[in-house]
Formats: structure tokens, C-alpha cells, sequence
């Protein structure tokens, strides 16, 4: 099913305005962009079609063009684009659609950009098919990343605002934890809980992961039930006005023994101490080495198997990732998870996570839910 999202704030002219400075610079004759999350940041109109064709296509010195599924048109425009907007009917040859209304504007164009992170080999080969002589080596993904690196204040009010929901998300879901209820009842309850609010929509597949099953970093919300004395760890967010929250708590349920105790608040300490070093001026690799050291120190390095964190926006993953080997520096408007954890198979998994925006001189968490071990006796 067709998801669509629709942003109020309408066309952004001047972050249009800003991709036609780079593809100017790049001596590009076209820019196809075919990301629905890139189109939704410079139109302010997000819907994924699915297998139908949709692109926006943006000229140095010419209007750019929407080009959608006729049974989108009517949305688009809704969504505040005013620019023109070509709509095409499942039987029709959307490429030479696309071919006709780019000749209207460029006679011949040599050379285009394209998001090589998204679009197919499939699609690429309409496009020159239509544009034998032209060149797509271009690449405009790193050039979509950067736009999208620094936030602005009403996209980091609209983080805050997911934030918010997220940690609703997390009371309703201790709520309803329970001695042999299932993971998969308590995501459901909680998810149900914010529908009710009319948030309809989780950024990513709630998860709730209890006992050794939380050791598995990418493991399913199951059938397995909770029990008594272990470790629940969830994993959550949604969508509010077309940007993310992802938050993750773990928590404990009756009595804990001393090894669970102890990753616990070996994990805790990393994920503060990483927290309290976020600020301008330190790259991401050092960052995320703040964290990996605590835990390394700690006798667990083994067991922490994934980066300290990844970027927030429109998505709940995008750029940057906070790892060992990047050296961006962060600067303030930069927003991401701050992630450390420890998963030991057949015993336990333990992660605790904030989602950040850097300020003038430190970091800001767009979610609140306390990091203090919480201890459930059902």
C-alpha cells in the first residue's frame, strides 16, 4: 500500500535553489533525482510509488519538473509544489515522457547527475536509452548528503516533537510488560497506544527483544515471552510531520545477577560518557571511540559489533555514520544516535540509545526517557 506523507511547509525554493548551485559547479546539463526521501526534502511531498516512476528533474538554468503517477498529481500539488508537473498513465512509456519534457528544456544533454545510492540498473538503462549519447557518471548522492547533514531549526523542532512521541512510545510499553507475554503483544499495545493519538506511522519495526534474545542486535520482534529476572530491551520510534525518532531502552524485570548488572552499567557509563563528548570540533570517529574504549576497558569490546551511531532526519538512517574511520568533524545541526552495545549470545543484550542534535557547545537529546536501570517486579 501507498504510503503518503504530506509536509506542510510546501516547496523549498531555496534548497531547490541551493542543488542548482551544485549541479551549475558540476557542470551538470540535468539532475535526475529519484530518491522518494530526496524528493520529499526539496518538494515537500514524500510518497514511495512503489514500482512506478517517479523523479524530479532540476536544470542550471531552467524550471525544474515533477514527474509522478497521474494518480499522484492532485497530492503533489497538494503538498505545495507549483512548479510544473507531468503525470503519466500505467500504460504509457514514462521515459520517453520524461525524454520529451527534458528536450522542452535542454536540447541536448550531455551530462547528468544522478543518486547512485538509489537509482536501479534497470531504470538507468530507460534513461539512456532515451539519451544514447549522454553521460550518468555523475553521482549526487554525497552532494544530497551534505544538504541534509545540518538541520534547521523547524526540522530539529519537528526531531524534538518525535522524540517526544517516542518516549510515549516507551511508557506505553513498559505498561505492558508482563511475566510470559509475548514481545510481540507488548509492540503491538504500544504501537496501538500512539495510533490512538493519531501518530500512524513507526519510523522502523517496533522492537522488543527479551532475555538472550536481546543479544541478537537485528533480531525480530517475536513470539518469545517474557520471564522473570532478565533483561528487556526495546527498540522504537515514528514519524511526526515526515521526520524520525528512534530511541532504545533496556530494562529489567525482577532480579538481575551480577553479570547482567554489570554490562548494564558498563553500557550506561559508555552511552553517557559518549553523550557528554558530543560537541563541535570532534569527528565521529573520536566519538564513537569514547564509547568502544569504556567498554573495551570493561573486558566486553568483543561484544559491542556495530557503529556508535547513524544519522537522523527524514529517515531514521541517513548520513552520517558515527564509526571508527570517519573523520568529519561535527558541527552544530548535525543530528544522530548515540547507540552503544553489549550482546552476549545465549546470556544477554543490552543497548541504550539517544537520538542528538549538536548545539553551540554541546549536544541536545531529543528524547528524555530516563537511562537509570528501571526494575520491573511483575
Amino acid at each position: 500500500m501507498i504510503r503518503v506523507l504530506i509536509f506542510k511547509e510546501g516547496l523549498s525554493l531555496s534548497k531547490i535553489t541551493n542543488l542548482q548551485e551544485q549541479i551549475i559547479k558540476a557542470n551538470i546539463d540535468v539532475a535526475y533525482i529519484s530518491d522518494p526521501m530526496t524528493i520529499g526534502y526539496l518538494t515537500g511531498f514524500y510518497e514511495e510509488p512503489l514500482e512506478r516512476v517517479m523523479a524530479l528533474l532540476i536544470f542550471p538554468d531552467a524550471q525544474p519538473f515533477f514527474f509522478t503517477p497521474a494518480l499522484e498529481v492532485e497530492a503533489a500539488k497538494g503538498a505545495g509544489w507549483s512548479g510544473d508537473i507531468y503525470g503519466y498513465l500505467d500504460h504509457e512509456d514514462s521515459f520517453a515522457i520524461i525524454a520529451e519534457h527534458v528536450k522542452e528544456r535542454v536540447a541536448n544533454p550531455a551530462k547528468w547527475g544522478i543518486e547512485e545510492s538509489h537509482l536501479t540498473v534497470d531504470r538507468l538503462l530507460h534513461l539512456k536509452g532515451q539519451f544514447p549519447g549522454a553521460k550518468f557518471t555523475t553521482n549526487l548522492t554525497p552532494t544530497i548528503e551534505r544538504m541534509r547533514l545540518i538541520k534547521s531549526p523547524d526540522e530539529i523542532e519537528k526531531l524534538n516533537q518525535a522524540g517526544k512521541w517516542a518516549d510515549f512510545m516507551l511508557e506505553e510499553g513498559f505498561k505492558n510488560l508482563a511475566i510470559g507475554r509475548s514481545e510481540q503483544e507488548i509492540a503491538a499495545n504500544l504501537e496501538y497506544a500512539l495510533k490512538k493519538h493519531g501518530i500512524m506511522h513507526t519510523s522502523f519495526d517496533t522492537l522488543v527483544q527479551a532475555g538472550a534474545h536481546a543479544a541478537e542486535p537485528h533480531g525480530a520482534t517475536s513470539s518469545n515471552q517474557v520471564q522473570n529476572n532478565e533483561l528487556v530491551l526495546f527498540d522504537l520510534g515514528c514519524m511526526v510531520d515526515g521526520y524520525a525518532s528512534d530511541v532504545s531502552r533496556t530494562v529489567a524485570v525482577g532480579q538481575l545477577n551480577t553479570k547482567q548488572k554489570d554490562i548494564y552499567q558498563v553500557c550506561l557509563e559508555a552511552q553517557l560518557s559518549a553523550q557528554d563528548a558530543a560537541r563541535p570540533g570532534i569527528t565521529a570517529e573520536e566519538l564513537d571511540a569514547v564509547a568502544r574504549d569504556v567498554i573495551t576497558k570493561a573486558g566486553y569490546g568483543e561484544y559491542f559489533i556495530h557503529r556508535l551511531g547513524h544519522g537522523l532526519g527524514m529517515s531514521d538512517h541517513e548520513f552520517p555514520s558515527i564509526m571508527a574511520g570517519n573523520k568529519l568533524v561535527l558541527q552544530p545541526g548535525m543530528c544522530f544516535s548515540i547507540e552503544p552495545g553489549i550482546y552476549i549470545p545465549g546470556v544477554a543484550g543490552v543497548r541504550i540509545e539517544d537520538c542528538v542534535h549538536i548545539t553551540a557547545n554541546g549536544c541536545e537529546p531529543f528524547t528524555h526517557t530516563s537511562k537509570e536501570l528501571k526494575t520491573f517486579n511483575l
